[in-house]
């Protein structure tokens, strides 16, 4: 089993330099296997969308909450610490343009050795992806072209470069190096039909965080179907799944691997004192065995 920390984002301490990367450096020498860290462009003030992981419709994450942008966190990040994974959990496709997000992304992974990992989602406030520029009714058609322009330029011929004609997005023998240093992996958030399809068709994994029962085993059977009808192998996809930095322990584990999760991305309590932050990673890592 690997075990992921997610900055805690609510807390509002991820915009200190001193706090979070102290709390990532933490992370890595406990023996956590990555560092998480979330988007959102903007947050609309008032929004009518229903943030989906909550009975109440509504985030936590309140419009005066610090968010920096998830790429350049986890830059910043990289050269705090030397070996721990750096991914996005998730990061929304929709703000982003494919070709400016290739750069970015392996820029990011060329420059850390490797470190790596996106997990994407199509986004839930509408009103966020509208102020990125994009129809929000189209936002899936969109992931599925934007993964496989993605993949094509950081697998492309330096030489000849890469061409696509797409619904969305054009251009002919584009080159972007640095190509990254490693095949970097790209997650599918979400807990839809459509997010387990997605998986299954391009991804590397599902990360569907608060579903258990049989609507979890539903989507990891959907994922794994959809691996297959596309000739993919459904035994290389990732299963990542959500618990909580205090009440994790190695009997939960076990009962999480039972249902095919292999990382589980832990939630810190959010708090401002980091000295606590830490003392509670401390915790987990002894409890789970880490060192």
């Amino acid at each position: 089993m690997r075990y992921a920390v997610m900055a805690p984002v609510s807390a509002g301490v991820t915009a200190d330099p001193d706090w979070i990367g102290g709390f990532a450096e933490h992370a890595e020498q406990c023996g956590f296997e990555s560092f998480v860290v979330v988007e959102h462009a903007v947050v609309v003030t008032g929004y009518e969308s229903v943030y989906p992981y909550d009975r109440s419709g509504k985030m936590e994450l309140g419009p005066g909450c610090d968010i920096p942008d998830p790429l350049d966190l986890l830059g910043f990040l990289a050269a705090r610490t030397s070996s721990i994974g750096l991914a996005t959990g998730i990061l929304v496709l929709p703000n982003h343009h494919p070709v400016v997000l290739a750069k970015r992304a392996a820029t990011l992974d060329a420059l850390s050795g490797g470190r790596l990992r996106l997990c994407v989602g199509v986004g839930w406030m509408k009103e966020e992806i509208e102020a990125c520029g994009t129809d929000f009714t189209t936002r899936g058609r969109r992931a599925d072209e934007q993964i496989d322009v993605l993949r094509a330029l950081w697998n492309g011929d330096s030489e000849h470069g890469v061409s696509h004609h797409g619904e969305f997005f054009a251009f002919d023998r584009a080159v972007t190096r640095p190509i990254p240093a490693h095949p970097i992996p790209v997650h599918i958030g979400g807990h839809s039909l459509a997010a387990a399809r997605r998986a299954g068709r391009r991804g590397d994994g599902l990360q569907p965080l608060g579903v258990s029962g049989e609507k979890l085993a539903r989507l990891v059977r959907v994922m794994r179907e959809e691996a297959e009808a596309a000739g993919r192998d459904p035994d290389a996809l990732e299963l990542t799944l959500g618990h909580g930095v205090p009440a994790v322990t190695v009997e939960k584990a076990e009962s999480l691997a039972a249902r095919g999760a292999d990382r589980i991305l832990l939630a810190p309590t959010p708090t401002e004192d980091l000295a606590a932050a830490k003392d509670e990673l401390s915790a987990c890592a002894q409890r789970l065995a880490l060192r």
